[in-house]
């Protein structure tokens, strides 16, 4: 961003044209939702493999969103990541995983993320090594992103993403320790559910316990918004622990996660 924090428009239609158009070129990131909705990701994907000479993967990537039965932000996305994580495989083309990897736009570094998620050749060990570098980005598309990337892979190893997930919580880093909660979500938002986590939330405690005094709002809400997941199937479960909580834990940052917990039960 040249150093200098864009605050963005509230209205896409209030995105000054230029800015739209560095956008869409992939020289700035996006400064807000509003912004990250209105890119058109095929024109910075035509621009990307323009500036990067790599054309030839253009057709096939587009193939890939004309084949989604709704586009939507988050589909072509996961479509345009796909495609290229498929080109870049078939060509081993590592420089241009790079490229993405590290580039000025977050829709890209996005679309880096499918490069993990999408790779049958990572075990689960190795898929969240990778996609750790991604869950502590700046910028909160790509962070958002990064645990969409990867789910279905957590879903189908959980016990072994649960370990690995629980060593994150201890992370200086508020965004890896976030990532550990909202990617195990029982429901999630923008993806499938869990349904092991839904039906036996007591599974994921290696990853709730450690954050249940987070000092980090960021991951407060995340576990609170988890255990609000789990209240809709395991209610009991979401009660006893967040009584239990409260009398080991009497800080405020534990009350404002019980809080957020309980809300759909409260309202019962």
């Amino acid at each position: 961003m040249n150093g200098v924090k864009r605050k963005g428009a509230r209205s896409a239609k209030d995105i000054p044209i230029d800015i739209l158009a560095q956008l869409n070129r992939g020289e700035i990131e996006t400064a807000n939702l509003v912004e990250w909705l209105a890119v058109d990701q095929k024109i910075l994907l035509e621009n990307l493999l323009k500036q990067h000479k790599r054309t030839s993967y253009l057709k096939s990537v587009l193939s890939k969103i004309g084949q989604l039965k709704k586009q939507t932000v988050n589909t072509v996305n996961e479509a345009i990541g796909t495609g290229l994580f498929e080109q870049v495989a078939q060509e081993d083309d590592k420089e241009f995983l790079a490229i993405m990897s590290n580039h000025t736009a977050d829709l890209v570094r996005c679309w880096a993320t499918y490069a993990i998620g999408k790779n049958e050749n990572l075990n689960i060990t190795e898929t969240l090594n990778e996609i750790r570098f991604f869950s502590a980005d700046k910028h909160f598309g790509v962070r958002e992103i990064s645990w969409i990337a990867v789910r279905n892979k957590i879903n189908g190893d959980l016990e072994n993403s649960v370990a690995i997930l629980a060593e994150w919580t201890t992370s200086e880093d508020e965004n890896i320790r976030r990532f550990a909660t909202e990617a195990t979500r029982p429901r999630g938002v923008w993806c499938a559910h869990i349904e092991l986590l839904k039906q036996n939330p007591l599974l994921a405690l290696p990853v709730l316990e450690p954050l249940k005094s987070d000092p980090a709002k960021y991951v407060q809400d995340s576990v609170g918004n988890w255990l609000n997941d789990a209240s809709k199937t395991c209610p009991d479960f979401v009660k006893e622990l967040c009584e239990l909580w409260g009398k080991e834990s009497g800080t405020k940052e534990t009350n404002y996660i019980i809080k957020k917990a309980l809300r759909t039960i409260n309202k019962q």
